[in-house]
């Protein structure tokens, strides 16, 4: 629930952000001089790529999310069987040795969305966020029925 909260509170002000960069953008392009009309122009594209990176993310947490309620109903979730240190983090070691099991479960079943999502978890829990969002975007894409490329 936590993450959630935090979520909500960054994208509520990001588009704050969106709205004042937007507005600063608008009345450069007002003052009608090349220089400002240029500015204003410039500044009126962050909030767009702002606005489709924060619609894109909410995306995929949204089908991750759907996707472990799925595995969640089906009794497959993965089982949190990480030794954590004495702050609660975890052993490098521990996250290694479930990563392996997980990439040879997937390697057996590589059309399995179930397989991909666990793997994401892994490579989540191995500090590869690049690849645990690969991982996860082909789950996703495996339990729509979507083709994906290697």
């Amino acid at each position: 629930m936590r993450a959630k909260i935090t979520y909500a509170v960054t994208a509520a002000v990001l588009v704050v952000y969106f709205v004042l960069a937007g507005d600063r953008g608008v009345m450069l392009l007002q003052q009608g001089t090349l220089l400002t009309v240029t500015f204003g122009l410039a500044v009126l594209i962050l909030p767009v790529i702002g606005v489709w990176f924060l619609w894109a993310n909410t995306q995929f947490v949204r089908k991750a999310n759907r996707l472990a309620g799925l595995l969640e109903a089906e009794g497959g979730l993965p089982v949190d069987e990480l030794r954590r240190d004495q702050y609660g983090r975890i052993d490098r070691d521990s996250a290694d040795e479930v990563f392996g099991r997980r990439k040879a479960e997937t390697e057996d079943a590589p059309g399995d969305w179930r397989c991909w999502f666990r793997l994401a978890v892994a490579y989540k829990d191995a500090r590869d966020t690049p690849r645990a969002r690969k991982a996860m975007q082909r789950a996703i894409a495996l339990q729509e029925g979507r083709s994906v490329s290697a």
